[in-house]
């Protein structure tokens, strides 16, 4: 087992406490947003302040402590003003990626029975709107809040709620969260079906934003969508460290070589197809990065040659290993060696312990794989399906990670594999029995397996391999149609099919995807 030096953060706070206190320090903190309606720059302070006006409205319209309010929102200002109000009041709040459609919104909804939900009403071409209304009718959803022009007939939109904040007086504001308080539920793809609500505490995400993770002083600029658990917290953590922010409403390469250029940027970090497709930009548009002082990696598919490509770009490359249910595990650090910096995946994280264990949940010599066990303040609290914590928690609260690895004697880890039967596409988790699922319901598909195939863009992309009714056919057209019509996100819609005779199986008939993916990485 390997334990970093815990250090003297207090995580004894509900968040909005903690964001009020260290906004008092550094509440110049400037942050920049970019979105498809132009550029907005404000600091935390202004922001928080405008914030705590919208809770006014919240609390107006209904929204109390330990209600559920769902967001599906790029990456923007007003994303940022519901975060807030939202952990001011008390709500759970729920963030959900921008590429889920209705068959997942629907589903979390009504797991998490969400009595709020925001959205756009039409962004990057989607109209939300249309997918709010193939929702269905969500069983305790009661107001949809709109960011734009129309709203349907339960809704508000986000112009009428700061306009009933500048006239609401807050009389009587609610008693403030406690830090054990459920703030934040994630929905994360694993190896179930359907998404898995991931619980967080303002305990554990304040424990979160606290522990060093930030290479050095700002501006850094993150590629994340909000929904994401690493959107979420660098929309949220400059708050708190103080940290100048660059943020974009949507990934777009040449845009974030721009940004760089005329912010300075001195950090960022991303997926590997976020820094090759940057690299590209960059040398296409004949955009100058030469403020950036190193990038951070993280996501399935970083190789030491990727490190290798950031550095001969000028910055430093670095490595880093977390999980929606355990923000950061291990992080690396610009100053340690290139061989520590490509081929670890940096340092365990103050406070954080992990055991490398065998089969039979016995430690593992220091340089042998096993699984990666999971113990730290910024843990999370369990799942909202609670038959999954069994499975997913030793006797004496180790969280089971599903990820294969090792650890050295100074206490760097390295992902080698992983258990889990999931594809990482664009740092995205997607569940291969999900898309299994909808596959198995195409009337020509008699038996089929999904695995990830390595991709030199996503990292890794959606795979099917599928075998046929007699006398049926099929093909990547057929499959993708069939995909839109079931309202799935557009992302796990499989990108190669692969046509079998037969699925190879163990003896006790599971398949073996180990096989089929050596076959497809051949």
């Amino acid at each position: 087992m390997r334990e970093s030096t815990i250090a003297p953060w207090s995580s004894e706070l509900p968040l909005s406490a903690l964001i009020a206190r260290a906004v008092e320090r550094h509440g110049a903190t400037p942050l920049h947003f970019h979105t498809q309606g132009g550029a907005y720059t404000c600091t935390t302070q202004a922001l928080l302040r405008e914030a705590r006006a919208i809770c006014k409205a919240l609390r107006a319209i209904g929204l109390r402590r330990g209600d559920v309010i769902a967001i599906q929102l790029p990456t923007q200002r007003e994303t940022a003003l519901l975060y807030l109000a939202a952990l001011e009041i008390g709500a759970v709040l729920v963030p959900i990626v921008h590429i889920y459609g209705p068959a997942e919104v629907g589903f979390i909804l009504r797991q998490s029975r969400a009595r709020f939900l925001c959205v756009a009403d039409l962004w990057c071409g989607t109209d939300y709107l249309e997918r709010v209304a193939a929702l269905g009718d969500p069983p305790d959803l009661e107001r949809v809040i709109v960011v734009g022009d129309r709203a349907p007939s339960n809704g508000v939109t986000f112009g009428a709620l700061q306009r009933l904040a500048a006239t609401t007086h807050d009389q009587h504001p609610a008693e403030a969260p406690a830090p054990e308080d459920i703030c934040l539920l994630l929905y994360t793809s694993g190896t179930t079906a359907s998404p898995k609500g991931v619980q967080h505490s303002h305990r554990t995400v304040g424990a979160e934003w606290q522990i060093p993770f930030i290479d050095g002083p700002g501006p850094y600029l993150t590629p994340f969508p909000a929904g994401h658990i690493a959107g979420f917290n660098f929309l949220l953590r400059p708050f708190v460290t103080g940290t100048e922010m660059v943020f974009m409403d949507r990934w777009d390469a040449s845009l974030a070589a721009r940004l760089i250029e005329e912010h300075r940027v001195r950090l960022s970090g991303g997926t590997p197809f976020h820094l090759q497709g940057l690299l590209d930009a960059a040398r296409h548009d004949g955009r100058s990065l030469a403020s950036l002082v190193s990038y951070g990696l993280g996501g399935t598919g970083v190789t030491p040659e990727h490190v290798a490509l950031a550095d001969h770009a000028g910055f430093t490359g670095t490595r880093a290993y977390g999980l929606t249910e355990h923000s950061t595990v291990s992080v690396g650090w610009a100053d340690s060696p290139f061989d520590v910096r490509a081929n670890t995946d940096g340092r365990v994280q103050p406070g954080s312990q992990v055991r490398v264990v065998d089969e039979l949940d016995r430690d593992v010599p220091a340089g042998h794989d096993g699984e990666i066990l999971i113990k730290g303040p910024e843990l999370f609290v369990g799942y909202t399906d609670t038959a999954l914590n069994a499975a997913a928690f030793t006797r004496d609260g180790w969280f089971r990670s599903g990820d294969i690895g090792h650890l050295d004697e100074a206490s760097c880890l390295t992902i080698t594999d992983r258990k889990k039967d999931i594809v990482i596409r664009g740092g995205e988790n997607i569940s291969s029995l999900e898309v299994e699922r909808v596959l198995a319901t195409h009337p020509a598909v008699r038996d089929v397996a999904v695995v990830a195939q390595p991709d030199a863009r996503y990292g890794e992309r959606v795979c099917a391999v599928v075998v046929l009714h007699e006398h049926t056919a099929l093909d990547l057209s057929a499959v993708q149609n069939h995909f839109a019509a079931a309202g799935v996100a557009k992302q796990k819609t499989p990108e190669h099919l692969c046509i079998v005779e037969e699925l190879p199986r163990t003896p006790s008939g599971k398949v073996r995807k180990g096989d089929l993916r050596k076959q497809l990485s051949t």
